[in-house]
């Protein structure tokens, strides 16, 4: 980076480091090395690491504010605890940076979520620091409680540390684990890190809850300030000192967020200041030799050290490429112009919501990621952010349903995976009116295989009363709204991450005939049949190979289920062979449900059925172009394998 750029960047941070001293991250090799160094000597480390991640995450991308807050704690735990023998474990791992730099993985920092570079989470196979690995939210302490029971059965003494998010404390899973780690009476240590968000802005009575005014930073300024000022008292200083400890402990149990947590039977510590690197470190050797179960309550900025993530937090917690200096975007290539699928479908909602009063819309704690903040804004009284909770917004929206509403659940699919009991009983089963708008469906590029959409087809198609769609652009997107809103039953709407291909869209959508294809080409030599976001890559390849006199017939089915029956007999009927593309995992997906369905009605007795899709794996973190080249998903492994498969 420019020395320019570099002195830019550097001007954001509160504690810059003196030109005359000498860089301390390069020297350090190991962990063990932060042990060592005084609390001004961590304070310049926190510096260099935060330039770091910015140069880093404005290049690759990445999660910027989660990571920038939680730098000073990093150190801190790190200075107090052993990455190699205790276990540190991070909810979801957006705010593992740091850790990542720090325990040996500095010079291949610059990978971070690049194809065969390091993950963007942390990893057991990536690094032996890495002890659990994570995507989704509110794991932390039941992985944790797991680790610190299974050390003691061994006969171990490390410590378990979870370090989670008060975002990810709104999942049920994270109260489940705490009310077990209570029950047992291990010694396990939770670090809640409190930034007041999530991704969005924090929503829920718990989050009131931990942001008593009691927690606030003033008063944790202010509580130091009055013990400093107290122990110069002569003689009786201390003595009032521990007679207002005493007195907090019952003002605790009122005001602050230690009723919680105690009556689940751990020692709450806190608030502490999550930026004060000297006072964390003393906090946490004393909860170092503390027995049983310990809540330390730590209070961070996120985005903290570079003002523009400081400003709009939400902006930076997942953020593309930006210029470092300005905080903003890069400048766009000329296809980057169109729409996304999140904002089409959004504004689509809008305008149909406008119409119809019983449409309201559901998120778990990502107005923004599903493109529901616009619906926020003009329906508030519609809208329903429940926080992590995904399990409960099903179930919530069955609720809502059942009492003649229109629930719209707009959630990511790999989210989506979590709330499987509740789609099928609470919904399903009761064939209620829910629609399940799944964004991001399919590869999705750097943030890996926790979040790859690419298993949906297969866990949704397979449950009674279930219609699955998936359109094969923008407008169509906005004709299955139309659709899914008008099905009186549960309906899922698939669509992938990204811009659309520039389809003109409609004023008024129109619904579709559900288990109806779409003729896209019309050939003589055999067919491909293709589902959403693949469509258009197979029509491009089928083109291509009429210069090859191969010519192909291609059918945008856009059913998962039912599937498009009158079409797969017509395409039985004319050809010996079909090709099916989808963009999901090929065991259970849309290629399975066309085999299944062939079987069931004769039709394999001629016909040779060949399958593109992903195979038994997790698909790795990388562009979301080049891990479709790898899979065979693209327009040239379509052209390949068709040239291969109807010659």
């Amino acid at each position: 980076m420019p020395s320019r750029s570099r002195f830019i960047i550097f001007s954001f941070y509160q504690c810059q480091m003196p030109q005359k001293d000498k860089p301390i991250l390069p020297e350090l090799a190991v962990p063990e090395q932060i042990k060592d160094l005084s609390a001004a000597e961590l304070y310049r480390l926190a510096a260099e690491v935060r330039e770091l991640i910015i140069r880093v995450v404005s290049t690759n991308g990445g999660h910027l504010a989660p990571s920038l807050g939680a730098v000073e704690l990093t150190l801190s735990l790190l200075k107090v605890f052993d990455p190699a023998t205790d276990r540190i474990i991070w909810d979801v791992g957006h705010q593992a940076y740091t850790y990542k730099i720090l325990t040996s993985r500095r010079d291949r920092f610059h990978t971070l979520r690049t194809l065969g570079g390091i993950s963007g989470f942390p990893r057991p196979s990536e690094s032996e620091f890495d002890h659990f690995a994570v995507g989704h939210s509110s794991t932390s302490i039941s992985a944790g409680l797991g680790m610190a029971v299974a050390r003691d059965i061994q006969g171990g003494e490390n410590k378990v540390i979870a370090v989670i998010g008060d975002g990810s404390m709104t999942g049920g899973l994270a109260f489940e684990g705490l009310n077990q780690a209570g029950g047992l009476d291990r010694d396990l240590v939770v670090i809640l890190n409190d930034n007041e968000m999530s991704i969005s802005r924090n929503v829920g009575a718990l989050s009131s809850f931990l942001s008593r005014k009691l927690s606030s930073r003033w008063m944790v300024r202010f509580k130091k300030d009055v013990e400093s000022f107290m122990r110069q008292i002569p003689k009786i200083g201390e003595d009032i000192i521990n007679y207002a400890r005493k007195s907090e402990e019952s003002l605790k149990n009122f005001f602050t967020p230690g009723i919680l947590f105690e009556a689940l039977k751990f020692n709450y510590i806190g608030p502490v200041d999550g930026h004060d690197i000297a006072y964390l470190c003393r906090v946490l050797e004393q909860v170092r030799g503390l027995q049983g179960p310990v809540l330390v309550h730590v209070l961070t900025k996120k985005g903290k050290g570079y003002k523009p993530a400081e400003d709009n937090p939400t902006y930076y917690h997942g953020v593309g490429c930006f210029e470092p200096e300005t905080g903003l975007a890069r400048k766009i290539t000329p296809g980057e112009c169109l729409q996304s699928y999140t904002d089409v479908f959004g504004q689509t909602l809008c305008s149909m919501a406008e119409k119809n009063e019983k449409i309201v819309a559901i998120t778990a704690a990502m107005p923004e990621g599903t493109g529901l903040n616009l619906f926020a804004e003009k329906y508030p009284e519609r809208f329903f952010d429940v926080g992590i909770c995904e399990q409960h917004a099903v179930t919530f929206a069955a609720g809502l349903a059942i009492q003649g509403l229109k629930p719209l659940v707009a959630v990511y699919s790999t989210f989506l995976q979590r709330s499987y009991d509740q789609i099928v009983h609470d919904v399903c089963l009761q064939n209620l009116p829910v629609v399940f708008c799944l964004d991001r469906g399919g590869i999705v590029g750097e943030d890996g295989p926790t979040h790859h959409g690419n298993f949906d087809f297969s866990y949704l198609r397979h449950i009674p009363n279930m219609v699955c769609m998936a359109p094969k652009d923008e407008a169509e997107l906005q004709n299955m709204l139309a659709t899914a809103v008008q099905h009186q039953g549960p309906i899922a709407l698939r669509y992938p991450r990204g811009v659309g291909t520039g389809a003109e869209l409609h004023s008024e959508p129109l619904p579709l005939e559900i288990g109806s294809a779409e003729v896209m080409k019309d050939g003589d030599h055999g067919a491909i049949l293709a589902m959403g976001s693949r469509v258009y890559p197979s029509l491009e390849a089928a083109l291509e190979l009429e210069k090859d006199n191969l010519s192909l017939t291609v059918i945008n089915a856009r059913f998962v289920k039912p599937v498009p029956d009158r079409a797969l007999k017509d395409l039985a009927g004319r050809f010996r062979k079909i090709l099916i593309v989808e963009e999901n995992v090929l065991a259970g997906g849309f290629g399975s449900a066309v085999l299944e369905f062939m079987a069931d009605e004769d039709l394999l007795i001629d016909v040779h059925v060949k399958r593109i899709g992903i195979g038994d794996l997790f698909v790795e973190h990388g562009p979301p172009q080049k891990l479709r080249q790898s899979l065979g998903l693209c327009k040239e492994g379509i052209k390949k394998t068709a040239m291969e498969f109807f010659k």
